[in-house]
């Protein structure tokens, strides 16, 4: 499952205000009934860094349950109870997960892709996936060695609804726009505004 990424010029991501808390200070549940019901997708990544021979604790035992498939496991029904996990996210019925991880000598590359067709975003999903898809490795591993870590737990993709779509170029790289949403996209009357610009309400957009 890809992301579409056609060209319209990145842009940086507006760091604009918290959109879940009012103008009072207090926190709320963004409103999101205005919005149209678009397919929306996002992909997440981390990496489980370890001292130990991760290919060797995970992948050679033969007595012991499937380490691997049960943190990917984990991660598919954690994506799936996000909003009972993070306050304030809205309760969306998931139309598809999938969990990718990649066992290396002392890296365990994890990654996540969420897929709906719903009012509001998909990316908490996706980082939820990859976050308890890790900590059930570092569970794992945490026997032979305590020091095992999460690194870099970062939203790579997205795409749909208000804001387009977005891309993460490489390591450290920032979210940058590669399409601008359209009257196609959004399924609203008019064209949003063009790349390089959000709106508050673009920002809404989980």
């Amino acid at each position: 499952m890809t992301i579409p990424t056609n060209q319209s010029g990145p842009s940086e991501i507006d760091r604009g205000t918290l959109t879940h808390i009012d103008d009072h200070g207090r926190a709320h549940m963004v409103d999101v009934m205005a919005k149209a019901l678009t397919r929306r997708v996002a992909l997440a990544r981390c990496t489980v860094v370890t001292g130990a021979d991760a290919t060797k604790v995970l992948t050679e035992a033969t007595d012991g349950p499937n380490v691997v498939e049960g943190a990917r496991f984990a991660g598919i029904q954690a994506a799936k109870q996000t909003s009972s996990l993070i306050p304030l996210c809205h309760p969306i019925r998931i139309d598809g997960v999938h969990v990718d991880v990649t066992v290396d000598v002392h890296r365990i590359e994890i990654s996540a892709v969420t897929e709906i067709v719903e009012r509001t975003g998909v990316e908490m999903e996706a980082l939820t996936a990859c976050a308890v898809a890790a900590l059930t490795l570092v569970k794992a591993l945490i026997d032979v060695d305590p020091e095992a870590s999460v690194e870099d737990l970062t939203l790579w993709q997205k795409s749909g609804g208000r804001s387009g779509n977005w891309e993460r170029h490489g390591p450290g790289g920032r979210l940058t726009r590669t399409l601008a949403p359209t009257k196609a996209s959004t399924g609203e009357s008019d064209i949003t505004q063009p790349a390089g610009t959000m709106e508050a309400s673009d920002r809404q957009d989980r």
